[in-house]
């Protein structure tokens, strides 16, 4: 994955916690709220990590949220400084996984955007170290993962967590990888732009709207995916230059690393247990990705109709 070295960044819909001292524990989380967040990884990863690290789970074992955490993100404030004087060109994009997930979002904005007649409105990104304090969806500590808060349409990630896919999901990662983590919680924001998550309670389980919502998303990303090198940035000319086999190749490792049923066998106690499956197996979530990038299609990706989720 190559970014036109000349083209031009646009950082101001990226806010950076990280300098603003938000904090917090790196065990458990809440996302909690009327509009509780979407991530592609999400609940099943915080109920392992309560397994195994005995955090009180409070009100999830009722279908309630994730248990509060005291202080996290107060006072946090964005300070985009180092954003805009690093991150200025492609070329950044190259070398830095700052950059690099700035101009992902710049691509898939302009992508998105396109695909709107009107009422387009693109979502923020923060990115955050440790935990964070939502407008809408309450907190969250780093273990969560990635999310994405419908309540106030931006999206949430510590960027620790392309390391995390490396060491403790066991994924090659790369530059694509990240793409697709980023693309899936944008894809989020597609759903609730078109009010199709607002439909989907908490149930889990192997056909639930929960994992029919995710292997959406998933197909979403898919599908920027197939335009990534034709869509135009800020500058006008396509950010990204280059997108080969083993980008896609690195993309779908991910997506299998992160299936509900490789993280039960991987990560829990080695059972896998369909009822609380939440995001789709590995092979649904390859099956679903690569749906979107092979059609380019967003009405392929009409996961809610299949009868047959793969």
């Amino acid at each position: 994955m190559r970014f036109d070295e000349n083209a031009r960044l646009d950082t101001s819909r990226v806010d950076d916690l990280r300098r603003s001292g938000g904090g917090g524990p790196r065990v458990g989380g809440r996302v909690a709220g009327a509009g509780g967040g979407l991530g592609i990884v999400g609940v099943i990863i915080y109920l392992l990590l309560s397994q195994f690290a005995g955090v009180d789970m409070g009100g999830m074992a009722a279908g309630g949220g994730y248990p509060s955490l005291e202080q996290v993100g107060a006072g946090q404030t964005a300070d985009n400084s180092s954003l805009q004087q690093n991150c200025a060109t492609g070329a950044s994009a190259n070398t830095s996984t700052d950059c690099r997930v700035v101009a992902v979002v710049n691509s898939l904005d302009e992508f998105w955007e396109g695909q709107f007649s009107s009422g387009f409105v693109p979502p923020r990104t923060n990115f955050f170290a440790g935990g964070v304090s939502t407008q809408g969806c309450g907190s969250a500590s780093s273990d969560s993962g990635p999310f994405y808060c419908p309540a106030d349409s931006e999206i949430y990630i510590d960027l620790t967590f392309f390391q995390d896919l490396q060491t403790r999901f066991g994924a090659q990662g790369g530059p694509f990888s990240q793409a697709y983590v980023m693309a899936h919680e944008y894809g989020h924001h597609i759903q609730n732009l078109v009010g199709t998550n607002r439909q989907v309670g908490r149930e889990t389980g192997p056909t639930s709207g929960s994992v029919r919502l995710e292997l959406q998303a998933d197909c979403y990303a898919g599908v920027w995916a197939h335009h990534a090198t034709t869509t135009p940035g800020p500058s006008g000319r396509p950010l990204i230059t280059e997108l080969n086999q083993a980008d896609i190749d690195a993309a779908l490792d991910t997506a299998a690393r992160i299936g509900d049923d490789h993280i039960q066998q991987t990560l829990g106690s080695g059972r896998v247990d369909e009822s609380q499956f939440s995001h789709g197996t590995s092979a649904q979530r390859e099956r679903w990705f690569t749906t979107g990038l092979d059609t380019g299609d967003a009405n392929a990706c009409d996961t809610f109709a299949a009868r047959d989720l793969g």
